[in-house]
């Protein structure tokens, strides 16, 4: 499987991605063919230049832009959303662009999708920011002939390359504050924070806009999963650059292809969410109850944890882990079980071994169901299923343990 891997060292934009695409080697035809289908004025071109000791392709999207070899672009200041744009931006709603596109005879169906797709994640954390519905949403900076360029030429050098599985490394924000269309506020910018969410963010001190909102509409909308590269023969890498030479640090977008590894990983990464509550009013049999409760609905885990509360009253920490589509399940079965009148949850990364159900032959001739799981070194383990040991242990008139060896053995 052709596969993508976004190394976000510095964040991402809309012209870094286009700039890391036309590197990886998407020609500069197809992208403008394909944004001059949507937007007849936009001109698009790229220059390799220096972003601290190494080498990037850069991107120019403008309006009736002219471009010179000689000139040298790297004062452009990208600290205010998409990094090396130049002409005036002017505001489209939503049914704007989806008739833009749509109307594009030289887009594909498939691109047309995944452009709307872009911009409808956009337009819903935009309409999160400011308290209103999707229709009323009027973009102004993403809104912009220059990030509809971006993103239109994205989707088109992505699909270009017959990329089918995208990933991306944990993504930093920058810090310090910006001037938008409705003044001044805080890196990342609402709609950036929005579309970041249930996103890894990775720290970073460095006081610009790393992270535009088309950049993370990009990621949201195409990324599988976020963390280190899947395993992959690499094929090819482009490298996009922002239009600031940073002092920190390269200021780029790498864009790593290839095709995923066949061979089997013995683990994989896996996010989950942790939900829990401080309990000291209840008795024991009754939290006991609530926590037979919460296993019917499935969730990864439940425990109880004994603490110490205020005024040193013995308490019940209770603790479920879960799946994100089961936390309003979980936070229900809390109140209703339960005395607490709050809970508390977070997002938490974890690292599984990677099983399979087996079949384990008794000396006796019977079979107890188990798992199969390979460790780091390659060996193997079997664990047998409690509820099976028992069922065999009632049936033979032995204790669990002694049907345990039987397995292991």
């Amino acid at each position: 499987m052709k596969a993508a891997w976004f190394d976000c060292h510095s964040g991402i934009s809309g012209d870094m991605t286009l700039g890391a695409l036309l590197d990886a080697g998407v020609p500069i035809d197809v992208i403008r063919s394909a944004v001059q289908a949507v937007l007849p004025s936009i001109a698009i071109d790229a220059q390799s230049v220096m972003r601290h000791g190494f080498r990037a392709t850069q991107a120019f999207v403008d309006e009736h832009y002219e471009f010179h070899e000689h000139e040298h672009h790297d004062h452009v200041d990208h600290a205010h959303h998409e990094h090396a744009h130049h002409h005036a931006h002017c505001h489209r709603t939503m049914a704007d662009i989806c008739a833009m596109v749509l109307n594009a005879a030289g887009l594909t169906d498939k691109v047309k999708t995944e452009v709307i797709g872009v911009f409808e994640l956009i337009a819903q954390a935009e309409a999160r920011a400011h308290g209103c519905e999707v229709e009323q949403v009027h973009f102004h900076e993403v809104g912009a002939a220059d990030s509809i360029a971006d993103i239109v030429g994205a989707v088109t050098g992505l699909n270009w390359l017959g990329v089918e599985a995208v990933y991306a490394s944990a993504v930093p924000t920058g810090c310090g504050t910006i001037k938008i269309a409705h003044g001044e506020v805080s890196v990342p910018a609402p709609a950036t924070a929005q579309l970041l969410t249930g996103v890894p963010l990775a720290p970073s001190d460095v006081p610009f806009e790393l992270t535009t909102p088309t950049g993370a509409g990009l990621l949201k909308y195409y990324v599988k999963s976020f963390g280190q590269m899947p395993p992959m023969t690499i094929d090819k890498i482009g490298v996009g650059a922002g239009g600031r030479d940073l002092p920190q640090q390269a200021n780029t977008l790498r864009l790593v292809l290839g095709e995923l590894s066949d061979a089997p990983s013995q683990s994989q990464d896996d996010s989950v969410w942790q939900i829990e509550t401080n309990i000291d009013d209840m008795p024991g049999e009754l939290i006991g109850r609530a926590v037979e409760e919460l296993w019917k609905l499935n969730p990864l885990d439940v425990w109880t944890t004994a603490v110490n509360m205020k005024k040193q009253r013995p308490g019940v920490v209770v603790s479920v882990l879960c799946r994100e589509d089961q936390i309003k399940a979980v936070e229900s079965a809390l109140f209703t079980h339960t005395t607490t009148l709050g809970v508390r949850k977070w997002k938490v990364e974890r690292t599984v071994l990677k099983r399979e159900s087996c079949q384990i032959r008794l000396d006796n001739g019977q079979t107890v169901t188990g798992k199969s799981v390979i460790l780091p070194d390659g060996s193997q383990r079997i664990v047998p299923e409690y509820e099976d040991v028992c069922r065999i242990a009632q049936e033979l008139g032995v204790p669990v343990l002694d049907v345990y060896r039987m397995a292991q053995k």
